[in-house]
């Protein structure tokens, strides 16, 4: 049979990725990783969709719960983190199942990827000529120096656009050499949910109410007032409730921008996976999905 192979099942928030996950986890006699970068965080829960202990059905869950809040989420420190878990997982014959949509951190497992050191005074400088003077010129300076990193991040993300300029003033090398390619590290097999965007969206709106329900805004208090670092309180959802918490909106208002911004970004998870041609597409709702899904792993191994 040679190595077992890793599965990853990817795809938009709300389309059924972790249920689906923990159904072959059992059926395979596997264990799910979690890549999902806000789930990492501890007492990120609810604003995460995070699958509760029954929800799990027995199946062990690795990766949820190492960060505390106030930590800088990390592509790079998940990477040292996964990469140990997986070689253990295979090691022992358990196949892994990885399951998330934080693209990246899906690809920092499976794919050779090399993350770049950080310099703090670069970044600082970078980041207050961002806060400065918005994103617009530093995208045009990447443009400039970088053409091909340019086209692969979205002209709106200050974030990644700062990272992508450091990368170059650190290296001397473009910053697109650092950037995924799609050459898996190890056996592996991408399942992508397929949902139509209508159903997509009813999802989304439902399970954004369901969050508020389930005590949503309580949770994001508490973090709030625990301290939350810069990637935990610009996470979706509690970035919008701590403005309704702050006095900035109101509550139907955080409410709503929340299932615009969840939405916005689904379509961003799937332009990610539909990019890769190695991810093999199912319909959410086909009848016995995870026996679809394991014949998609059989073909393959």
């Amino acid at each position: 049979m040679g190595q077992l192979p890793v599965i990853a099942v990817v795809g938009p928030t709300a389309a059924g990725k972790s249920d689906l996950a923990v159904e072959l986890a059992i059926r395979l006699r596997g264990e799910a990783v979690n890549a999902d970068s806000m789930q990492l965080y501890r007492g990120m829960d609810i604003g995460t969709a995070k699958l509760t202990i029954p929800e799990r059905k027995g199946v062990t869950h690795h990766l949820f719960d190492v960060w505390d809040v106030g930590q800088t989420a990390s592509v790079a420190e998940y990477q040292r983190l996964a990469r140990p878990l997986i070689d253990g997982l295979l090691a022992r014959g358990v196949t892994p199942v990885i399951v998330g949509g934080s693209g990246l951190y899906v690809r920092a497992i499976l794919d050779d990827l090399e993350f770049p050191g950080t310099d703090s005074v670069i970044r600082a400088r970078l980041e207050a000529e961002l806060a400065e003077k918005g994103v617009a010129p530093l995208y045009a300076r990447l443009q400039a120096e970088d053409p091909v990193a340019a086209a692969a991040i979205l002209p709106s993300n200050g974030r990644r656009v700062v990272r992508a300029l450091e990368v170059i003033e650190l290296s001397g090398r473009p910053f697109s050499a650092t950037m995924p390619s799609y050459e898996s590290v190890y056996r592996s097999v991408q399942i992508g949910l397929n949902i139509p965007r209508p159903v997509l969206d009813e999802r989304i709106e439902l399970r954004v109410h369901r969050m508020w329900a389930a005590g949503f805004v309580e949770e994001t208090r508490k973090l709030h007032e625990a301290g939350m670092g810069p990637t935990a309180s610009r996470a979706l959802g509690y970035a919008q409730v701590i403005k309704y918490l702050d006095g900035e909106w109101t509550e139907e208002q955080a409410v709503e921008e929340t299932v615009r911004a969840t939405r916005r970004f689904a379509r961003r998870q799937e332009s990610w996976f539909r990019r890769d041609p190695r991810v093999v597409w199912l319909p959410y709702d086909a009848p016995d999905l995870p026996a679809q899904a394991i014949k998609v792993v059989s073909c393959a191994s």
